[in-house]
């Protein structure tokens, strides 16, 4: 059987052997094929003759036999001189001057070519779990709850979408680099958000994807010098150091103010504290600077009674300049409400509620729900957190909500 080590080590090279199959030969469904019967072969061989002494290479060569076997099979079909030109390597020789495409990181490069603009988000992150992740599509499937079917024809749509465009394996052209990171950065922030905090089904979290972005969000910090990047792994890991402590013994949400802040991970806010506290000083910090601060407040703060509110508030204000959302809005809004009185923070969420923005969101009304219940508006409140949790998908949620509006309406039938 092969152990967490080399598991661990196949789904780190899986994109780094990829890469270098697409660079030299062109063709991403049948590379992927190929690098995923090299994978097996590692998988059942490894085990039994230990891992080679370049492992990378090893797979490299298994990947591109096969993909050799695969090639010739097809020619087999086809009239020969169709199927040479369709197979050979695609990109021309560099120009006097370039690097050698050798040279560049092949994973980054496949991160860009996963989450290139002319996919939709969906095929986008689709597309970067199996082919930089490594998971399988059942894994994806089951962790977005659709059809393994459905996933399978999405991600086969992304990469016919990326074959047939011509899209060069290669990185983009300086001028387009910051933006494609940030495309990058995007795809990884919904994958995790979607792992911490999953919008519908029966549990709270997914952790393996949760895992998954924060192993993505590592790989993009080493390979690119972007304080954004440092900023989206810091505010990772800020974040997922609470998961432990966010459910309780039968998977209730415990919300912030009420968790056991022991059961926090404390490596991983000291290593997101370091992260976001050596970028900062570089200049203008992003959304994902700002967001990570303001974690590393929340998980610094010894109990919610010693937050320091008045800091979050002015973060997210600087974040509000440099993030249009309607969801940091809302945060804002709890914010302003936790440092100056509820009173303030229903102001603001009315006016979020008038600009539409949010539209019928859970969450809005839930905060409504919770700032009501601050200030002693509890028929009110109860009424929200119905509304609330009538609108809710995940279940968890739905059933937090629904106990809130309970646990008042007893409060007041008591007193």
């Amino acid at each position: 059987m092969i152990n967490r080590t080399t598991e661990d080590l196949l789904r780190e090279l899986t994109p780094q052997v990829l890469g270098a199959l697409v660079r030299r030969y062109g063709n991403f469904d049948s590379c992927e094929d190929a690098v995923s019967e090299a994978l097996l072969a590692a998988a059942t061989q490894w085990p039994e003759t230990g891992v080679p002494e370049q492992p990378r290479g090893w797979l490299i060569t298994v990947a591109s036999r096969r993909l050799i076997d695969l090639l010739r099979a097809d020619q087999a079909r086809r009239r020969r001189e169709e199927s040479l030109a369709q197979w050979e390597i695609r990109p021309g020789p560099a120009s006097p001057g370039d690097p050698d495409p050798a040279d560049s990181d092949d994973s980054l490069i496949l991160l860009f070519l996963c989450c290139h603009p002319s996919l939709s988000p969906a095929s986008q992150i689709a597309l970067t779990l199996r082919a930089v992740g490594g998971l399988t599509t059942a894994e994806i499937a089951r962790a977005f709850l659709v059809p393994e079917a459905t996933m399978t024809r999405r991600i086969t749509r992304a990469k016919q979408s990326i074959t047939g465009s011509g899209i060069p394996f290669a990185l983009p052209p300086r001028e387009q680099q910051l933006e494609r990171v940030a495309a990058v950065l995007h795809v990884l922030y919904l994958i995790f958000n979607e792992g911490y905090a999953s919008t519908a089904g029966p549990d709270l979290h997914r952790p393996e994807l949760a895992a998954e972005a924060i192993r993505l969000a590592r790989l993009m910090h080493r390979l690119t010098d972007d304080a954004e990047a440092a900023g989206l792994l810091a505010l990772m890991l800020l974040t997922d150091a609470r998961r432990d402590a966010r459910t309780g013994p039968a998977g209730e949400l415990i919300t912030m103010a009420e968790q056991d802040r022991s059961r926090w991970d404390r490596e991983m806010i000291t290593e997101g504290v370091s992260l976001i506290s050596s970028v900062l000083p570089r200049g203008e910090p992003g959304p994902y600077q700002l967001q990570a601060a303001i974690a590393a407040i929340h998980d610094e703060a010894p109990s919610a009674d010693q937050t320091d509110w008045p800091q979050i508030v002015a973060l997210y204000r600087l974040l509000l300049r440099v993030s249009d959302n309607p969801v940091v809005e809302l945060n804002h809004a709890v914010a302003v409400a936790m440092a100056a009185g509820p009173a303030a923070g229903l102001d603001l969420i009315n006016d979020l509620d008038a600009s539409g923005r949010l539209g019928d969101d859970h969450r809005l009304i839930a905060v409504r729900a919770h700032l009501l219940e601050l200030a002693g508006d509890h028929g009110a409140a109860r009424s929200a957190y119905r509304a609330a949790a009538d609108r809710a998908v995940n279940l968890v949620q739905q059933r937090y909500l629904r106990d809130r509006a309970r646990r008042l309406e007893e409060d007041d039938d008591g007193g």
